[in-house]
This record gives C-alpha cells, sequence and structure tokens, in this order.
C-alpha cells in the first residue's frame, strides 16, 4: 500500500494498517479499518480502495485463536525464505541461463518443505488441536481424528 502513496504519507498510512493489526478483537480491527479508509479515502483514495477491497484477507486471521495471532498475520517465515534464496544465489553471481536459477531456488524449496513436513512446526501441535477441536463438530470425534490426510497433487 505504501506503494501508491506519497513519501510524505508513507508513515501515516504505516502507522493507521498497524493500528488495525493490534485490534484486541476482529470486531475493533474492522471499525478500525473503516476508520482508516474513511480518513484515507480523500488524501489516498488508491490505498483506501485497496485496505477496503483486501479487508478480508488483512483480517482474516482474526477468526482463529488469539495466541495463533501473531503468527498469522506475520509474514517472518516467508521472509527468511526469500533472504536465504537471496543469499545462495549471490555466492553464485551469474547464472548460466533461468533454468539454472529456478533449479537452485526449486532445491532450496524443496528442501525448506522438507524440514518443516518433518521438524520444524510454527504452530505446535498442542495449539492447532485446539482449533480443529474447535471446528469439529461431528459426533464421532474419534474417526475423524484417525482418518487419513489425502496427499496432495502437483499443480
Amino acid at each position: 500500500m505504501l506503494g501508491h502513496c506519497a513519501k510524505s504519507q508513507q508513515p501515516m498510512i504505516s502507522a493507521a494498517i498497524r493500528g488495525i493489526f493490534t485490534a484486541a478483537s476482529g470486531q475493533e480491527a474492522r471499525e478500525r479499518l473503516a476508520d482508516v479508509v474513511e480518513r484515507l479515502q480523500p488524501i489516498a483514495p488508491k490505498v483506501a480502495q485497496l485496505a477496503l477491497d483486501a479487508e478480508s484477507d488483512l483480517l482474516g486471521f482474526y477468526a482463529f485463536p488469539r495466541e495463533h495471532w501473531s503468527k498469522l498475520r506475520s509474514t517472518n517465515p516467508l521472509e527468511r525464505v526469500n533472504r536465504e534464496i537471496g543469499r545462495r544465489t549471490d555466492v553464485v553471481g551469474i547464472f548460466p541461463n533461468d533454468a539454472a536459477l529456478i533449479r537452485l531456488a526449486g532445491a532450496m524449496l524443496i528442501e525448506q518443505n522438507d524440514e518443516w513436513l518433518v521438524s520444524r512446526r510454527y504452530l505446535s501441535q498442542e495449539s492447532l488441536s485446539s482449533v480443529l477441536d474447535e471446528n469439529d463438530h461431528t459426533p464421532n470425534k474419534k474417526n475423524k481424528q484417525n482418518k487419513e490426510v489425502p496427499a496432495l497433487s502437483a499443480a
């Protein structure tokens, strides 16, 4: 959003957006977003429209338990992966072709995926089980918990 406003407006817009993410509830966040959109409409209409159009994406993490909010609204894991790709491509320097770059980045992403599948957890198993228990309204919970998850197919 900061790319769609003047440099002089960026600190004010950034602070307004941060205020939305620090709300104590989803309802308060919606109210703050509506207030921000209203205040930005005269000075930065494109930013106001972007915020309004992205409301469900911006506030989606409020549907989860409060202890998950800080991790769900953060892009830290994605930034870490991008930084590691940048670090490794800097070591190589010049790639002979686009395919070589794609192979290196793809191999790193596969490695990262495998690591997250096996050893790392961004949200603990106990924390996630509380979300699954809240969403499970079936009378026979034991059968649902033991059901195997189907494998994802390649796009």
